[in-house]
């Protein structure tokens, strides 16, 4: 990297001395300390803390990855889960099976949210799509959808602050 302020971050090797941290392995750690710092935490039901977690978990990633977060009745999360994954400007999203997922643990609501490698947040055509036939489909096992955010690279955009929920 060129910015000026970038300084590397070194990581453990298996010999027992230090290394540089790779692109990934930075991301992999962000993703595990954004669930230790968010397990039995906040409700989820501030949009800023959301964009908050779902920037450690999503951004930068080089393909679409679509996850659920699923939450308890006190919108609390119970587990965070990357559902699909796509290419590098989409990815099949089956409403069938993230209900499943939703009875399986036993969640009152969900928040889903998938990222643009690309880097714009504005929301296409099929994720209007999905969110409104999983917002269906939702609705006959009584989970609620509770928001979509997609993720860009400066900027993470919500259905529910959007209206398009």
């Amino acid at each position: 990297m060129t910015h000026s302020t970038y300084r590397p971050l070194f990581i453990a090797d298996s010999a027992g001395g230090y290394v540089e941290a790779t692109h990934d392995q930075i991301l992999s750690i962000a993703s595990v300390v954004a669930d230790l710092q968010y397990a039995n935490g906040p409700t989820f039901t501030d949009p800023k803390l959301v964009r908050g977690y779902l920037s450690l978990k999503l951004r930068g990633r080089p393909n679409e990855v679509f996850m659920g977060l699923f939450l308890n009745s006190q919108n609390r999360l119970i587990e965070a889960r990357e559902l699909f994954q796509g290419t590098i400007n989409a990815a099949a999203v089956y409403p069938r099976e993230i209900a499943r997922q939703a009875l399986q643990l036993n969640a009152a609501g969900i928040i889903i949210a998938h990222n643009h490698p690309s880097g714009v947040p504005t929301p296409s055509q099929a994720d209007n799509r999905v969110t409104k036939d999983l917002k269906e489909v939702l609705k006959f096992i009584d989970v609620v959808l509770l928001d979509h955010f997609v993720v860009g690279r400066h900027e993470i955009v919500s259905f529910a602050e959007s209206g398009l929920l």
